[in-house]
């Protein structure tokens, strides 16, 4: 494994870490029992941060990450969660001091901690990106002593950069893989500039990335990749990252033959991520033991050749920017 400073929080965290959806829920049918083998075999595996929120399985994923800490005393594994999602409809209105409180009152118990690593608002509202009023509660929380830290979770390259002029947002968590490279030309060179973390979320598009699904797959009705294909539940993006299904598919098997011997292309997936010195880690998910420790071995494949990073761009010009540049 290989570790990185994540922007000025001083938290040295894993280049690959572990998104903590897909154990709460909305990928169809979890185990707390595998949910919690795979998060031991993800820290075996070199893991010290995991990446969760108060909604996932409304609550559910933080409390397995409470009971990971629980049972391995003494090892530091950093945890961020998020903030905001809890609301019945997203509106400015509703990031008052008194919600953000509660939300982190909440966590704070399902995490079982008296203070939270990494606290991030979870895809607001644009505005609030640009509330002054909202960080002066998070600055509050954070002399209070209820969060060491806070980011924002963003679905837009503009709402990132609106973002980082706050001095206290210390880190962003961003869609970007191989489908989504926006985020490289426009907002990484500013979080370099304001030394702000990046979190790569998304990072195998929903499995598309993995090279293990086909126009034949199908999901549980209780599967974003089922529900939400269209946007229907929350933004179009966090499901396929925003590209039609068919036209990834496409994309998928013109990757396949820049795929390192011995790896695969969810690896390979990986490890572009970790190509650009912006980016502190990527946060993809894992529902079994063998998906973690695969997820974690991509941290440590040699650097991609220029010929592969040129493939992988001239690939995605051609089948998947006009998808997905203008909308985020």
């Amino acid at each position: 494994m290989q570790y990185r400073v994540l922007g000025r929080t001083g938290m040295s965290v894993s280049t690959v870490s572990f998104g903590a959806w897909a154990i709460g829920g909305s990928w169809g049918a979890v185990d707390d029992e595998e949910s919690m083998r795979t998060l031991h075999a993800a820290i075996h595996a070199g893991v010290n941060f995991v990446d969760t929120a108060d909604v996932y399985g409304d609550g559910r994923s933080e409390r397995l990450v409470a009971r990971l800490r629980r049972e391995r005393p003494g090892e530091t594994i950093h945890v961020a969660t998020k903030a905001g999602r809890r609301l019945p409809v997203q509106t400015p209105e509703g990031y008052n001091r008194g919600n953000l409180v509660d939300w982190v009152d909440r966590s704070l118990r399902n995490l079982e901690v008296d203070a939270i690593d990494l606290l991030q608002l979870h895809c607001p509202p644009s505005s609030i990106f640009g509330d002054a009023g909202v960080y002066a509660v998070l600055d509050d929380l954070v002399t209070a002593g209820k969060i060491r830290h806070y980011g924002v979770s963003v679905e837009r390259v503009d709402e990132a950069l609106e973002a980082i002029t706050h001095p206290g947002v210390k880190s962003v968590q961003i869609i970007f893989n191989m489908f989504r490279l926006k985020p490289a030309e426009r907002f990484f060179p500013e979080a370099v500039k304001r030394h702000v973390g990046v979190l790569a979320r998304v990072p195998l598009a929903s499995g598309l990335l993995t090279g293990k699904l086909s126009a034949a797959s199908r999901f549980a009705e209780d599967d974003h990749r089922t529900f939400n294909r269209e946007g229907e539940a929350f933004d179009k993006g966090e499901t396929f990252s925003g590209v039609p299904y068919d036209v990834g598919l496409v994309a998928v098997e013109e990757l396949r033959p820049f795929v390192p011997a011995e790896a695969t292309l969810a690896q390979l997936a990986l490890r572009w991520t970790l190509m650009f010195d912006a980016v502190t880690c990527a946060i993809p998910g894992a529902r079994t033991p063998e998906q973690a420790r695969s997820n974690a071995a991509a941290a440590d494949l040699p650097a991609l050749d220029r010929k592969t990073m040129d493939a992988a761009r001239d690939i995605y010009v051609r089948h998947i920017r006009g998808h997905v540049h203008a909308s985020w």
